[in-house]
């Protein structure tokens, strides 16, 4: 924020967050860097204090309104701690909307979805972990892209809501069929389970160039072929006839030139029809393919989120009072949130530090917290030729991890599974 200005308005797509938000969905996520030593709280400190200054719109806590949500400069600064029992519990009311965590080699940030995206978490992370390497090494990490200079003033286009600066007038349709969802047992006292499976990015990428597709693609396609296997071995004729879809997040910051560090991304649904019979791996891989190729472009992402900023924009309802917005976009999101798909694969792509950063930093991870429905949500980042994907559920029944990594390792593809399982 600035000098004048202590407040800042939700961005557009963070006004759903505070209004879904329950006991079960912590709308979080968690980006995490492995070091080569074990973390000095004291000098992590240090440097969580000097880089604040250069992210004042994350300095916030969340307030009511009579009208909207709005963030407030909080009153004192963020304090690390120690890591809890399980990744992306729930915020404490009243507080920041991140936190800053460690366990023994391990930096972990937390952010609240209303805050940021993870391309604004990963800027935070990588300057945070830079700065605290300076201080206990005095290594000269050169700052540029996601490494950013403390020293530097904020640019106003770091918190500007990029989805009103390239909203048009076409409005994308919201409709769309719902989707097998996973059932499970639900895990006590808001126990998350998760499993993280390892692998190298260049034999992923090989198996996704004999297809012809992108990595993403391929590893979203096998994601889908594990759920669809499930679903065969359902009872029910009605679930077995559901459509099988999974959530991919998209970076809209590819597309449409954008410095804000607040949220700017959007999602496709690619799947596919079981009403029409079993696909085989490679059928759904040209499903995915061709699905994210028409979708992931500027025009049919723009009339999506076109269609979120309009319908803020009307006058009738900027006036309603905020309890009652707070209904109609909690029933909304349950509409047409992820009730309409699967699961979902948010994949951050491939991590690159520079070499005097990287020589302290042997690993990266990324966490989706539970969502709002579904009871398994994935993620993935890649660094040093290491893909990591995390798959946390809220339930028992660890099924679609089993089937998904076990269809991993049946192709090809050498995984090593790390899980909390208690």
């Amino acid at each position: 924020m600035t000098n004048t200005q202590d407040w800042l308005v939700l961005d557009n797509a963070a006004k759903v967050y505070p209004a879904a938000a329950g006991r079960r969905w912590s709308a979080l996520f968690r980006l995490s860097m492995n070091l080569t030593h074990e973390v000095d709280p004291a000098l992590l400190q240090e440097a969580l204090e000097k880089i604040a200054p250069r992210f004042p719109m994350y300095q916030v806590r969340l307030c009511r309104g009579l009208f909207w949500y709005y963030l407030e400069q909080a009153g004192q600064g963020a304090r690390v701690r120690p890591d809890g029992p399980w990744p992306c519990m729930p915020m404490r009311e009243h507080g920041h909307l991140f936190r800053v965590l460690y366990h023994k080699d391990r930096i972990a940030v937390e952010f609240f979805h209303a805050l940021t995206d993870g391309a604004g978490g990963l800027c935070f992370l990588k300057t945070l972990v830079a700065e605290y390497l300076a201080l206990r090494y005095g290594a000269r990490i050169p700052r540029g892209g996601d490494i950013l200079d403390s020293s530097d003033p904020p640019a106003p286009e770091e918190r500007e809501d990029s989805f009103l600066r390239y909203a048009g007038h076409v409005r994308g349709s919201r409709r769309e069929a719902k989707g097998y969802r996973l059932r499970g047992t639900p895990t006590p006292d808001g126990f998350v389970s998760l499993v993280t499976g390892r692998m190298s990015v260049e034999v992923l990428r090989q198996k996704a160039r004999e297809k012809g597709v992108s990595l993403t693609t391929y590893l979203a396609a096998v994601l889908i072929a594990a759920v669809q296997q499930l679903q065969q071995a359902e009872e029910s004729p009605r679930r077995r006839r559901q459509a099988v879809k999974i959530q991919v997040p998209v970076n809209l910051r590819k597309l449409f030139p954008s410095r804000t560090l607040r949220n700017f991304s959007s999602y496709v649904n690619p799947g596919i029809d079981p009403r029409l019979g079993v696909y085989s791996l490679d059928e759904i891989i040209t499903c995915v393919h061709h699905h994210l190729g028409a979708e992931v472009t500027g025009k049919q992402l723009k009339a999506k989120f076109t269609a979120n900023v309009r319908s803020e924009q009307i006058k009738a309802v900027r006036l309603l009072p905020l309890f009652v917005k707070d209904f109609i976009l909690k029933q909304i999101f349950l509409a047409v949130g992820d009730k309409k798909t699967s699961t979902c694969l948010s994949n951050l792509g491939n991590q690159e530090l520079p070499p005097q950063m990287g020589e302290y930093v042997t690993g990266m991870d990324f966490i989706l917290g539970p969502l709002a429905i579904n009871p398994v949500a994935c993620s993935a980042v890649s660094y040093n030729g290491v893909l990591s994907l995390a798959m946390l559920r809220t339930i028992r029944e660890a099924d679609l991890p089993r089937v998904f990594f076990s269809r991993l390792v049946e192709l090809g593809i050498p995984v090593t599974i790390e899980s909390n399982q208690r």
